[in-house]
């Protein structure tokens, strides 16, 4: 049972100018696609008197859509910085000024006859998306109290599914997806910026951040009974202060200093695994292929945004059931389930793919596959990814991890999206087998090698881990032998 309204009430401030942002400008692009690539040759013709190839057309097109992902990265890698200069609540806020300047220019772009300002527009967007992906997380899980940490913490996926759900409704036809207003679409994401910076001031800022980056330990007080709802908080006081303790004298590390360090090389390489295969796992791609699945199955081209508007809900239902489950059935087996099942759909939906023409009813078993996959990334890898980071890491390594994942999770965001049509070209119907490669690899990795953090204190998950990362060294503390050779040719 949650005790107190503002928790929740902090959760939704924080996830609406937040992670919400990223799945919501994700969706509202592709609704305008052809008026925006019409908008170009339109404005280019103005401009110069001749018309725009169709190729250069494209080329423009996929510069618009990858400023978005490059925007992102920069995102990931000021977001460390800024939660730890400005704390993670100012951080938020702060952030929204990035997508205000974004909805200004595409705003405005129709009326200025500027596809550069749609361009320009995109890259600020994706700054902000890469802001808070990393820091809301933080935020939250900094925020919530042990036993329901995962459930708080992951309502930044929950956020994501619904922005892009809404982003997917937003973008139909009916409402402004149409040829007229395209511009007011895109500029439609000043609106969750604008109620984050009314609602969020009104909200603590992370205990532990008070406490343990500030030494403010009033302040700290203060936020826990306001998050709480009550006087009681001896315990949870107790354990941040040892957290104090143990990090006494230290400064916020950098990300090149966590590959230096020994003691963080389990924590890194988890979180350097997880991130990629969060976006390396294919589930972008489903999207990609819906369309044309939905179209073999018959379904009718004017229904098919309809369509596609079930597979968003399908990850927005997963990440909420996920929320409510994560914190019984822990992270490890949601992890493990979610990778095992997408390896077994991709091989079903490469067979009914390969199998489209021949097999009247095969278009229908390629359509469970993709919501069958959608379904499985969103019960466990869409959202216990994002929560690893600040379980596995200590307050001064936190915001450089999440730089570093950040960084990874936009960097192969943009390698996916570059790479699939090539991936399609080459492999045809067995284009999923890259995926699956990385689905089974993935799944392998967490079996043998993640613990699990579920109900643990974060100087309890350090020691565990602590553990493993020495465990090597003591085992092999007895043989000197390369080491003396080494050193005799020096």
């Amino acid at each position: 049972q949650l005790q107190n309204k503002i928790l929740i009430l902090t959760i939704c401030a924080a996830g609406i100018g937040g992670t919400f942002q990223y799945g919501y400008n994700i969706s509202i692009i592709n609704a305008p696609a052809s008026y925006i690539q019409m908008f170009m040759n339109t404005t280019w013709l103005e401009r110069m008197g001749v018309p725009l190839e169709s190729n250069v057309i494209l080329l423009l097109w996929s510069f618009t859509v990858s400023a978005y992902p490059l925007g992102g990265l920069t995102g990931a890698v000021v977001a460390g910085p800024m939660a730890i200069m400005l704390g993670r609540k100012m951080s938020l806020l702060l952030n929204n000024v990035f997508v205000i300047i974004a909805a200004t220019l595409s705003g405005f772009s129709r009326m200025a006859k500027s596809f550069e300002m749609i361009m320009l527009s995109r890259f600020f967007t994706g700054v902000n998306a890469g802001v808070s992906m990393n820091i809301q997380p933080m935020y939250l899980a900094e925020s919530a109290p042990k036993k329901l940490r995962g459930a708080v913490a992951l309502t930044s996926a929950s956020f994501t599914a619904l922005g892009l759900v809404l982003g997917q409704v937003v973008g139909l036809r009916e409402l402004l997806g149409g040829e007229e207003s395209w511009p007011f679409l895109l500029a439609s994401n000043v609106v969750p910026a604008l109620i984050q910076l009314t609602a969020l001031p009104w909200f603590p800022e992370s205990p532990r951040y008070l406490l343990i980056d500030c030494g403010d330990k009033e302040s700290c007080i203060s936020a826990l009974q306001k998050l709480r709802g009550t006087s009681d908080l001896s315990t949870e006081l107790e354990e941040m202060l040892a957290e104090q303790a143990a990090v006494k004298g230290q400064r916020a590390k950098n990300p090149w200093e966590l590959f230096q360090n020994p003691a963080l090389r389990w924590q890194l390489v988890s979180v350097v695994v997880l991130s990629s295969a969060m976006q390396l796992c294919g589930n972008d791609s489903m999207y990609f292929y819906a369309a044309y699945v939905f179209q073999e199955a018959g379904i009718p081209q004017d229904k098919i945004p309809y369509v596609v508007i079930g597979t968003g809900s399908c990850e927005l239902i997963t990440s909420v059931t996920c929320n409510m489950i994560i914190d019984y059935a822990g992270r490890r087996p949601l992890l493990l389930g979610g990778y095992i099942f997408m390896a077994g759909w991709a091989i079903i939906f490469m067979v009914a793919l390969s199998q489209q023409t021949q097999i009247s009813w095969m278009p229908y078993l390629s359509m469970a596959c993709i919501f069958a996959y959608i379904l499985s990334f969103g019960i466990g890898p869409a959202g216990v990814t994002g929560v690893l980071p600040t379980e596995v890491f200590d307050q001064m390594s936190r915001p450089a991890a999440y730089m570093i994942c950040g960084s990874l999770l936009w960097f192969n965001l943009f390698l996916v999206g570059t790479a699939f049509p090539f991936i399609v070209k080459s492999l045809a119907h067995f284009c999923y087998i890259p995926f699956l490669v990385v689905c089974v690899c993935t799944a392998l990795y967490v079996w043998f090698f993640l613990p699990e953090t579920k109900g643990k204190s974060f100087l309890e998950i350090s020691e565990e881990f602590r553990k493993r990362n020495f465990r090597s060294k003591t085992r092999a503390g007895f043989y000197r032998g390369p080491e003396e050779i080494k050193t005799t040719t020096l």
